[in-house]
C-alpha cells in the first residue's frame, strides 16, 4: 500500500524529472562550448558554498561545457600578509605590490588557494588542475599604471602600484590543449611581466581577457550581490552594452559595479557572446543562470 510519504517521494521524482526535462534545451546551447567563471567573494571562504560550486563545475563538465575557473583571494592574502606584519597600502581599491608582498600573493593565490579549488573539484569527482598565469606563458602582463590629479596643481601625477599587472597577451596553447581532456583548469591571476617578473593582476580583469582570447560563450562574475541594480534597488536582468554604457555614465552604475561592468564590456566587444554578474553567494547561481530560462543575475551582451 502506498503512503502519503511515499507518494510526497513521487511528486518529488517527477517535479525534478520535469526539472531536468526543461534544462536541456539550455544544456544543448552550450555543449562543447566554453564557459569562464570567475569565482571569488565570501562564497569562496565558506566551505558548504565550496563544495556546491565544485560540484556544479563537474556537472557542467559531464553535460559537455568546458568550464575554465579563475578566482581571485583578496581576503586571504590580507590575512596572511597581516600574520607577517606586512602592511598594505591600497589605491582605488588595488593593493599596492612590492617585492615582500608578491611573494605572499604568489604563495597564496597559486599556492593554497588554487590547489584548494582544485582539490575541491576533484572531491567532487572531476578532474582540476592548478595553474597560474606563468605556466606555459599563459598570462604576459605590463605593469599597471594609474593616474591622479593633484587638487592644487591640477597636474597628474603617475602613481607607482610595484608589481601589479594587466594582461597584454593571452596564449591560449594550455587551455585549447585541454579542451577535449576532460581537465578543468583553475586559473591564480598571477602573470609574467616584460622582464620575467611577477605581476598581481586583478582576478576579474584575468577572467575577461581569457574569456576574450577563447572567445568563450559566457563570462560568469561570480560577486558578492546579485548583479546590477537600477536607482530603486531593482535587479536589472538585461542590459546591453549601450545599456550599461549609459548606466555608468548617469550614475546608476558607481562604485566597485563599475570596473567588473567594463570588464564585462571588454570582453563583450572582443568576442564573447555574454557576460553574466551574479550572486555567487547563492547555491547553483551557475546552474539556474546556465540553464534555466530566468537566469541568476544581470546578463550583459552586445
Amino acid at each position: 500500500m502506498m503512503t502519503d510519504s511515499n507518494l510526497g517521494d513521487r511528486e518529488n521524482y517527477f517535479s525534478q524529472a520535469k526539472v531536468l526535462s526543461e534544462a536541456l534545451p539550455h544544456m544543448r546551447r552550450y555543449t562543447d562550448k566554453t564557459v569562464v567563471i570567475k569565482y571569488g567573494g565570501h562564497a569562496m571562504g565558506d566551505p558548504e558554498m565550496s563544495k556546491l560550486f565544485a560540484r556544479d563545475v563537474v556537472l557542467l563538465r559531464q553535460v559537455g561545457l568546458n568550464p575554465i575557473v579563475v578566482h581571485g583571494g583578496g581576503p586571504q592574502i590580507g590575512s596572511v600578509l597581516d600574520r607577517l606584519g606586512v602592511k598594505s597600502e591600497f589605491v582605488d581599491g588595488l593593493r599596492v605590490t612590492d617585492q615582500e608582498t608578491v611573494d605572499v600573493v604568489e604563495m597564496v593565490l597559486a599556492g593554497s588557494i588554487n590547489k584548494g579549488i582544485a582539490n575541491a573539484i576533484n572531491e567532487a569527482g572531476g578532474r582540476a588542475i592548478g595553474l597560474c598565469g606563468k605556466d606555459g606563458s599563459l598570462i604576459r602582463a605590463e605593469k599597471l599604471k594609474r593616474t591622479k590629479r593633484d587638487p592644487d596643481s591640477g597636474v597628474e601625477q603617475v602613481i607607482d602600484l610595484g608589481l601589479v599587472g594587466e594582461p597584454s597577451e593571452i596564449d591560449p596553447f594550455i587551455l585549447k590543449s585541454l579542451e577535449n581532456s576532460e581537465i578543468t583548469p583553475v586559473i591564480a591571476p598571477i602573470g609574467v611581466g616584460p622582464n620575467g617578473e611577477t605581476l598581481n593582476i586583478n582576478a576579474d580583469t584575468v577572467a575577461g581577457a581569457i574569456a576574450a582570447a577563447l572567445g568563450a560563450k559566457r563570462l560568469l562574475m561570480l560577486t558578492d550581490v546579485n548583479g546590477v541594480q537600477d536607482l530603486d534597488g531593482k535587479l536589472i536582468v538585461d542590459m546591453t552594452a549601450e545599456d550599461a554604457r549609459r548606466a555608468i555614465a548617469d550614475g546608476t552604475i558607481s562604485g566597485g559595479m563599475i570596473p567588473k561592468v567594463e570588464t564585462c564590456l571588454d570582453a563583450v566587444a572582443n568576442g564573447v557572446e555574454a557576460a553574466v554578474i551574479s550572486d555567487g553567494r547563492v547555491p547553483h547561481a551557475i546552474l539556474v543562470e546556465l540553464f534555466t530560462v530566468g537566469g541568476a543575475g544581470t546578463l550583459i551582451s552586445g
